[in-house]
Parts: structure tokens; sequence; C-alpha cells
């Protein structure tokens, strides 16, 4: 059976997806945009922006009783290749060793101008 999760704590779905579908144990967090969800808007900078798409993600998890720990892998989109180290030391706070599995990669735009976008999977064992 699934479940819709729905955060107060992240931005709403502006379109017909979820914020995260549970099944089972595994949590399919759709990807997130750096939107603050208290204003609405985004912070200027790539590391701001991903450190906003991560908080909004533990978010999500935290609403399904999931953490950070129990993200098993993510993808990242990047309006620039060139913000992949400036990304990557900011995700790399976010999650401990064992790391997630990851993928990234380059993609032509993403919605509202945003520079990053993160998607997750996690499950509970």
């Amino acid at each position: 059976m699934k479940r819709i999760i729905k955060s107060p704590n992240a931005p709403a779905a502006v379109g017909p997806y979820s914020q995260a579908v549970e099944v089972g144990n595994t949590l399919y967090v759709s990807g997130q945009l750096p939107v603050d969800p208290k204003t609405g808007k985004m912070p200027e900078g790539i590391e701001e922006q991903t450190r906003q798409s991560l908080e909004n993600i533990r978010a999500i998890l935290t609403e399904a009783g999931y953490a950070p720990g129990n993200v098993v892998k993510s993808t990242v989109l990047l309006a620039d290749i060139a913000d992949f180290g400036a990304m990557n030391g900011v995700y790399a706070g976010f999650f401990a060793e064992p790391f997630p599995a990851r993928v990234c990669y380059q993609v032509a735009a993403l919605p509202m101008g945003a520079r990053v976008e993160i998607e997750t999977v996690a499950v509970k064992e």
C-alpha cells in the first residue's frame, strides 16, 4: 500500500505530483528545488541553494519518519556542472558515511531558474 507524504515544512508540490510517496519501507522523495517554504523564494548562490534543497528533503524525510541516514540513492540536477564542487561540499556535510549512491547531471534548465534540484530514495531497514 502506498502512503502520500506532505510536509508543511517543505515547499508544496506545484504540479500533479506528491512531495513523496512511501511504498512498503521505501520512500521516494520528488525533486526538491531550493525554495524556502516560508517565503517562497530561492537563495542566490549554489551553496545556499543546495543547502535549501537538502533542508526541504530533510523536512519530508522527517514527516515520513525517516532520516538522512536512510537515504540510499540521490539524483542531483545542476543547471551548470561548474557548480559541482560547491554543491558537493554542501552535500558532503548533509550525509554521513556510508554515503548514498548518487548521480549528478547538468541539465538545460531547471524550474524557476534554480541552479540545483535534488531527489532521493530512502529505505527503512
